[in-house]
């Protein structure tokens, strides 16, 4: 890595390039799609799971540098895509990307990113560029790929410098559905794939064993009782399938709708609870379309639940703000612990959580009837509120995982239980 005063040489061979908006130029090998893409470069911490990443709505607008350097290894399949809308723009490696090594691998790496548009970068010093992430912040980059090795570099560089960055953005908008849709489809076996509907019994049984669900009614082979499903409308602002999958695994009917859909809409599909999504871009400028919906929703004291983007635009709507972050969470073992009134004997619980978010809720705007119910043990930032007399909450972090760990399924359990 160099400044833009003194920019190194092109190395032979090279036929990558990251240029970041204060000049800095890094040069390394490029894979996938050819071409260029601007956005925010962030870091990833997570060991496992880069395809799951690289289709994660929420990382829209953004280049992720993978911290671990084998990337690739396991290749790609078409079960371990989050979303089929715009996810990442490209990636950052330390390794070349070797030859799949996995029974489930249908699709080299490589050929799967260049067939879904995105482009990598290899060879790359990503401790070093990790550092300066943390130390300067998420900077604003252009990657290229380009196999003859020719780059227009100040033109490059001028691009990423007019980019306006993810603050202020709305990107919800691009990612989410353009229409409404019934969700078919549950939790994943090996061997199985993804079922049609809801968790098959003998599987269930075994996540009863283990204390991470209910014991299934036999009409409905969900973890609830009841022959009536709860019907939960899920707003869509770039929202992964396994949240959906989840959802179904707890019980519920899921209709997803798009990011602008009305409240009167909303109401007309008669739900019991409504889910609020993930996504990418500002929360408050999303907020602008998706706050007068959720105020409406709680006025009507409709049993809300929000993830990530959805859980900061529950708290705008609350009353509170948000603020972007330094360098962000993104990774598969950051630790959240419990914190406030109604945890019972779990108060002070520690769970080990999957996050991806550059914005935070400010928790020193949460108003008196906010109350904070989950911290990151990493930095003290905000990973979750109830609001007081009303069934709504939301979670900073990921508990559908994918990738990550599975701590924190029961979120969708409580959910799912308070619909009736």
């Amino acid at each position: 890595m160099a400044s833009a005063a003194s920019r190194p040489a092109q190395p032979k061979g090279a036929t990558g390039v990251l240029i970041l908006a204060d000049g800095t130029v890094i040069w390394g090998m490029g894979f996938g799609a050819t071409g260029s893409a601007v956005g925010e470069v962030c870091f990833n911490t997570a060991m496992t799971g880069y395809q799951e990443v690289m289709t994660d709505p929420s990382y829209a607008g953004q280049i992720v540098t993978f911290t671990f350097p084998h990337i690739g290894n396991v290749g790609a399949n078409p079960e371990d895509i989050e979303s089929r809308v715009e996810g990442a723009v490209g990636c950052v490696v330390r390794e070349e990307v070797t030859p799949a090594s996995n029974f489930r691998s249908l699709q080299p790496f490589t050929e799967w990113m260049e067939a879904n548009g995105k482009i990598g970068l290899s060879g790359v010093d990503t401790r070093a560029l990790t550092r300066r992430i943390r130390m300067a912040g998420a900077p604003n980059a252009v990657i290229a790929h380009e196999p003859s090795g020719k780059f227009d570099i100040p033109a490059l560089l001028k691009r990423a410098q007019d980019w306006p960055g993810l603050e202020g953005m709305d990107l919800a908008q691009i990612v989410t559905r353009h229409g409404q849709e019934e969700w078919h489809g549950s939790y994943w076996r090996l061997g199985h794939g993804y079922e049609a509907s809801d968790v098959p019994e003998a599987v269930h049984a075994e996540l009863v064993e283990v204390g991470t669900a209910s014991e299934p009614d036999p009409s409905t082979g969900s973890g609830r009782t009841g022959s009536v499903k709860p019907h939960v409308v899920a707003i869509d602002y770039g929202a992964k399938d396994n949240i959906f999958r989840n959802l179904v695994r707890a019980g519920a009917k899921v209709t997803v709708v798009p990011a602008k859909t009305s409240l009167d809409e909303i109401l007309a599909l008669k739900p019991d609870g409504v889910f609020l999504s993930n996504g990418p871009g500002d929360p408050a400028a999303t907020g602008e379309y998706a706050v007068p919906v959720i105020k409406g929703l709680l006025d009507r004291d409709i049993p809300l639940f929000g993830i990530c983007l959805g859980h900061q635009m529950l708290a705008l709507a609350a009353g509170a703000k948000t603020v972007k972050m330094h360098q962000g969470h993104r990774g598969a073992n950051h630790p959240v612990q419990r914190v406030g009134e109604g945890w019972g004997d779990t108060s002070g619980l520690v769970e080990i959580t999957s996050m991806n978010h550059g914005f935070a809720v400010d928790v020193d705007t949460l108003p008196p009837n906010v109350e904070q119910t989950h911290v990151s043990l990493f930095d003290g930032s905000n990973c979750g509120i109830s609001i007081k007399g009303k069934q709504a909450f939301g979670v900073q972090y990921h508990p559908e995982a994918s990738p990550g760990p599975q701590d924190s399924f029961y979120l969708f359990e409580k959910f799912v239980g308070m619909l009736g």
